[in-house]
């Protein structure tokens, strides 16, 4: 893991990003100084922005316009705090403090108001607690908290002790705490324009779906799942016991952390995503199946060399995945067992707004969270032609994502979910065509043998499913040739008798 989370932050950021993100934070400016954003006793709206927020900024910060409506000869304390290296950003000072440990930045933070609000900054404490404890941890209510417990647990507290700390101004630092404290705005979810189907045949939803690759939310899927009568938290927690699964870059027992899930509030919440659960604990596999729409799944030929390719996923409200495509071109489908999640997905020619990929689709860089983005670039959609399909997806629906769609997803409640990504007859070619490509080493994921997974899963096809491949490229071929063959605008145009353009005034 990197030394600091913050410098993955920095370095995925981009210019566009950082001047939306300005007038995000404009918006949020107040008429007067106060010692902190909001009262410590209740939420508080914002009533021009419909901005909902859960608490008050943590040590008292304001966003930088602040200082210009303070009376004339203010001083910001975060510059006189840090004395010569008030001239760095706040993103290069964080980076600086990550390569310190959990006792210089305490000692660090004794040293001046301005060391004290960047030496508690949380994330800061999530990678101690991640690099040195790993996921053998007790969430304590705060990251710095659970380090203290974790590391001195002779040390007597009350609880953590938060200074407000006077004319301190930073929109880095704003921005980190607002994103981790707003709600979703009401016309974040209003919009639901996605093709809602129920007792769909399967040769329908070839036919209208999965050919034409378009998404699909089809509901009274799960109506038969033990999973959707059993799997709560208490349940989960006895029947896995001390099985550990995979949360972010750590192994957590499902007690550890659900016991941090209810008590977090952070920009990018540990998200539970674990590719072995039903290798783990077998009652779970055997409380779920895949929806008839999707029991064609031609991976499965390599048996238990086949990547990996299915998911319990469990996250607190605000956890999510930022935009993506799923691996190895492969199309998907995501059951909510409980909870809500909220869905954001572009074609595959579109790009979202605010999401960068490299020329060879090996790296995404986009904005560091996912209410970042809400906040910086969903406005943006409005006026787009092609518009993103949108929708809340709740308990016992099921989502389809074809193969090249990108994705957001949100959890607007704690919420537990089964994905599974596939392949069937429809992306066949799709999938080999990805394999093979030149840098397959990069984009290929979920196998240790990325070089060669394309001649296996080939070979195993050929020997499974004989002609199959040869029929689906005669049939491409096909497709493409009548593609070509229909009668183009300028052709149409064209007067057949004296082969000339034929106009009309």
């Amino acid at each position: 893991m990197p030394n600091s989370l913050l410098a993955s932050r920095n370095r995925r950021r981009r210019s566009k990003s950082k001047s939306k993100r300005q007038k995000l934070i404009e918006n949020q400016r107040e008429p007067q100084c106060q010692e902190t954003a909001l009262t410590e006793e209740e939420e508080e709206e914002d009533e021009g922005n419909g901005f909902k927020l859960k608490t008050s900024a943590k040590h008292g910060v304001q966003p930088l316009g602040n200082l210009y409506f303070v009376n004339k000869g203010a001083v910001n304390v975060r510059n006189t705090g840090l004395g010569n290296l008030h001239v760095l950003t706040d993103e290069l000072v964080l980076e600086i403090l990550a390569l310190l440990d959990a006792t210089h930045l305490g000692v660090l933070s004794t040293v001046t108001k301005s060391f004290y609000v960047f030496a508690n900054h949380e994330p800061l404490w999530r990678n101690l607690v991640l690099e040195e404890l790993k996921g053998d941890f007790l969430f304590a209510g705060s990251w710095k908290a659970t380090y203290v417990a974790a590391s001195h647990p002779k040390f007597q507290s009350s609880g953590e002790s938060v200074l407000k700390i006077r004319d301190f101004y930073s929109d880095y630092l704003f921005q980190s705490w607002l994103c981790a404290n707003l709600e979703m705005k009401r016309e974040w979810l209003e919009r639901d324009n996605i093709t809602r189907v129920r007792g769909l045949s399967v040769e329908d939803f070839i036919t209208n779906f999965e050919e034409p690759n378009k998404p699909v939310l089809l509901e009274g899927c799960l109506d038969d799942w033990g999973a959707v009568k059993k799997w709560s938290k208490e349940y989960l927690s006895d029947v896995a016991g001390d099985v550990e699964f995979a949360v972010g870059p750590v192994e957590m027992k499902l007690e550890n952390y659900f016991k941090y899930s209810d008590g977090v509030t952070e920009e990018r919440p540990l998200y539970l995503f674990d590719p072995k659960f039903a290798e783990k604990v077998p009652v779970l596999d055997s409380e779920y199946e895949a929806p008839v729409y999707f029991r064609e799944d031609l991976f499965s030929v390599l048996g238990n060399e086949r990547p990996d390719y299915r998911w319990i996923i469990i996250g607190p409200s605000g956890s999510g995945s930022s935009f993506h495509i799923d691996p190895n071109s492969t199309s998907a489908w995501n059951a909510v067992i409980t909870g809500s999640k909220k869905w954001v997905l572009f074609p595959p020619d579109v790009v979202p707004p605010g999401v960068h990929p490299s020329p060879d689709g090996a790296e995404v860089a986009c904005p560091v969270s996912i209410m970042e983005w809400f906040m910086n670039f969903y406005g943006d959609t409005r006026s787009w032609k092609k518009r993103p399909v949108e929708c809340v997806c709740k308990a016992g629906e099921v989502m389809f994502v074809p193969n090249g769609w990108w994705h957001l997803v949100i959890n607007l409640e704690e919420s537990i979910a089964i994905t599974q990504n596939y392949v069937s007859r429809r992306n066949l070619l799709n999938v080999l065509e990805f394999l093979k490509k030149p840098n397959a080493k990069e984009l290929v994921s979920g196998t240790n043998d990325r070089e060669n997974l394309h001649d296996k899963f080939k070979k195993a096809i050929e020997e499974a499913y004989p002609g199959t491949i040869q029929e689906l490229e005669k049939k491409a071929e096909e497709k493409r040739i009548a593609e070509e063959q229909k009668v183009t605008f300028w052709d149409a145009a064209t007067d057949s008798k004296s082969g000339a353009f034929k106009f009309s005034f």
